[in-house]
């Protein structure tokens, strides 16, 4: 899989202009390699592919990076900039600049400064160089990108029978997080984020202790890791007999996941996919209730390209994983987000998710 991936970089040089890559964002290089550890950099050039680490690592490259050839290297960054710019004079080598901080580029610029004038190699920004290949995913990636859906919807599920009126926030939040590892996850995608009442209206809030109450909404939003692979769900519950001004929210963010679902295509942009779920929102008249993106790519990363918002220009294909997640938050009051994970296939949008969403028609909670 390692060698796949590092010629369908290779194809991308001549468009970026450069002749190798250098890559330090931790995520871009497991992708690329396979690597599951925490330090290390990459240079993939023509023809060569290298990875400079410490001791701590050269096993482990050997067993999960067998396409590269090892650079040893003292420390997790000593010395690691002169040893793989060796040899790059006269070429362009690339770096990411979205991820090397301004000490990193400091200390490669000044690598590549020190090597005899005739031999420096000119390191140039090459952006989205490998982000650009994640955001279509291979069958093994949508393999574990739907078990990770899944044992996300079986979590979500526990959470929901087990939630009652006067658990904490926290509680609840554990349980789900509790049951997910027991069940198989590596870890969680991100701290659980369980907004009961007012709280619902803040959408990256986080458990705290206190009760949920009867008669209130809950905004519950979890996702798991599952070899390596993110899950991202937002199921809104309330606790007790639903109100009108709940009902009438909910059925407003539900049409609009719906419709959104339904009708986004490949080829559209990302600012296009958000617009059918925010017209719908804004007719009903609480558009200004709506202030973040539809959604957001998937992957290794829990937040990643494509982008589903205003200012989106990703163009959508097959083998992309997106989140489809609209709401309506109003202070005071609390919240409503319905968020499910989908993947384009054959030029639609098919949702992996299968927690149940609120019964209006019965009055109570999944």
């Amino acid at each position: 899989m390692s060698l796949a991936r590092i010629e369908r970089l290779r194809t991308r040089f001549d468009e970026l202009g450069i002749d190798s890559l250098l890559i330090t964002n931790p995520v871009s290089r497991r992708w690329v390699s396979g690597f599951t550890g925490s330090a290390g950099v990459l240079r993939v050039s023509r023809d060569e592919a290298l990875f400079a680490t410490d001791s701590r690592y050269w096993e482990q490259v050997g067993r999960e990076s067998p396409e590269f050839t090892l650079v040893k290297v003292a420390g997790a960054t000593t010395g690691t900039a002169p040893v793989l710019l060796e040899g790059t004079g006269g070429t362009r080598v690339g770096f990411e600049a979205a991820h090397l901080s301004y000490a990193g580029y400091e200390e490669w610029t000044r690598a590549a400064a020190d090597q005899a004038a005739h031999s420096r190699p000119q390191l140039v920004p090459a952006p989205r160089a490998v982000e650009a290949l994640r955001m279509v995913k291979e069958p093994a990636e949508i393999d574990a990108l739907t078990r990770a859906v899944h044992l996300g919807d079986d979590a979500m599920r526990y959470g929901l029978a087990v939630v009652e009126p006067g658990m904490t926030e926290h509680a609840l939040a554990w349980e789900i997080e509790k049951f997910a590892i027991e069940h198989g996850a590596e870890g969680m995608s991100f701290g659980t984020i369980v907004g009961g009442g007012a709280h619902g209206s803040l959408p990256h809030w986080r458990a705290a202790d206190e009760p949920l109450e009867a008669g209130h909404g809950v905004v519950i939003d979890m996702g798991v890791i599952v070899d390596g692979y993110c899950s991202d769900l937002t199921r809104t519950i309330f606790l007790g007999e639903p109100d009108e001004q709940f009902k009438r929210i909910y059925d407003i963010v539900l049409t609009a996941q719906t419709m959104a679902e339904e009708r986004i295509e490949a080829g559209m942009t990302g600012k296009q996919g958000h617009a059918i779920a925010a017209q719908v929102i804004a007719d009903a008249g609480y558009g200004e209730y709506f202030g973040h993106g539809l959604g957001h790519g998937v992957g290794l990363e829990i937040h990643e390209d494509p982008r589903l918002s205003p200012f989106s220009d990703h163009i959508l294909a097959d083998g992309q994983i997106v989140t489809v997640e609209p709401g309506i938050y109003i202070p005071g009051w609390g919240g409503v987000r319905i968020e499910d994970q989908c993947v384009m296939e054959d030029g639609r949008l098919r949702s992996l998710s299968t927690a149940p969403k609120l019964d209006l028609e019965i009055g109570v909670s999944p």
